[in-house]
């Protein structure tokens, strides 16, 4: 069993769940903050991972963990949207104000 990997996969679903707690507060600094780190672990497993193999079952929980966090990526991007759609009005020089 390669639980390194797993492990992997695993700390990215946690970052990205405790990035969904952090946008559904409005917090988006922590959230900018995570993503980060969501980066950094994505190539630590991009790296762990060259040459490596999960076994069918590994598999499978790889794509479960992978379905979760991109529900979360989801609604983390939706919750965003208003904030953005605020940010581009402001950057476009419109007159609506950021809270």
């Amino acid at each position: 069993m390669n639980t390194q990997l797993l492990s992997y996969y695993e700390a990215i679903e946690q970052a990205s769940a405790d990035m969904l707690s952090a946008a559904r507060t409005g917090n988006w600094d922590e959230v900018v903050k995570l993503e980060g780190a969501c980066v950094l672990l994505i190539s630590q497993l991009k790296h762990a991972a060259a040459g490596e193999k999960l076994a069918p079952e590994e598999n499978k929980l790889k794509t479960r963990i992978m379905q979760r966090i991109l529900l979360n990526d989801a609604e983390i991007r939706h919750l965003a949207e208003p904030w953005l759609d605020d940010l581009d009005q402001v950057l476009s020089g419109k007159s609506k104000t950021l809270h």
